[in-house]
């Protein structure tokens, strides 16, 4: 059985963050080093193996807007700090775990995703990403599937296209490696006709220029028991 009909299974309205970037690395999009682990203790082991500084989350079938709920802690620099945190975490109604991340750097932050349009489809969304997102709102959008030239004209359509430039002694964005990851959202979107929206935000630009995805939801049509759009 895949990911989404066992969530769909289990009754889910969405995949958890956990669940939804192993979804996403199953098509090929790169993600952040992490792990999810039960306890604090475990937590701690874990951010050793990673090397500090790291994020841990609260994780939950229930808990889909983490910054909302206070469920993110960043930076984090020692095993008392990942203690402390984990206490606090786990107090968040809901949470039924911790996801331990590595400390992805990078001061540029992109947002894919998928939404399905009455009328079109799924539609594949890219923009400028994090806390701009909403703020600045520079997003466009193609109807799935994707082609690696729509992908690559995508990113020259969003009026902050120059972040994608050589910046601040960095390099330009991989814009091949960051084409592969728009198709393949528009793959999942024409494959899993139960998934309702994909939201990668933040697609961080790491130092090299390469992108990677360390947030993710993907909410599907609870209650459906059938894939459509594909095999």
């Amino acid at each position: 059985m895949d990911r989404i009909q066992e969530a769909l299974g289990a009754g889910k309205s969405a995949l958890n963050e956990y669940e939804a970037k192993r979804l996403l690395a199953d098509f090929g999009i790169p993600i952040c080093r992490e792990a999810l682990v039960p306890d604090g203790e475990a937590a701690v082991k874990t951010a050793r193996e990673f090397g500090y500084p790291v994020v841990l989350k609260a994780a939950g079938d229930l808990i889909q807007h983490k910054t909302e709920l206070g469920a993110v802690s960043l930076n984090l620099k020692s095993d008392a700090e990942v203690r402390e945190e984990a206490r606090r975490l786990h107090a968040i109604v809901g949470c039924e775990g911790l996801l331990v991340q590595e400390m992805v750097r990078g001061e540029r932050e992109l947002v894919c995703g998928l939404t399905r349009d009455a009328q079109f489809g799924a539609c594949v969304m890219f923009g400028l990403g994090g806390i701009f997102t909403e703020l600045i709102a520079d997003v466009v959008f193609r109807v799935a599937p994707l082609s690696t030239a729509d992908a690559l004209e995508m990113m020259e359509e969003i009026r902050t296209a120059k972040v994608l430039h050589a910046f601040r002694g960095q390099p330009p964005v991989d814009r091949e490696a960051l084409a592969r990851i728009l198709v393949a959202v528009g793959e999942i979107g024409c494959r899993y006709g139960d998934i309702q929206e994909i939201d990668i935000n933040p697609i961080k630009i790491l130092p090299d220029g390469s992108p990677v995805a360390v947030d993710a939801l993907v909410a599907i049509r609870e209650g459906k028991r059938e894939r459509r759009n594909g095999k």
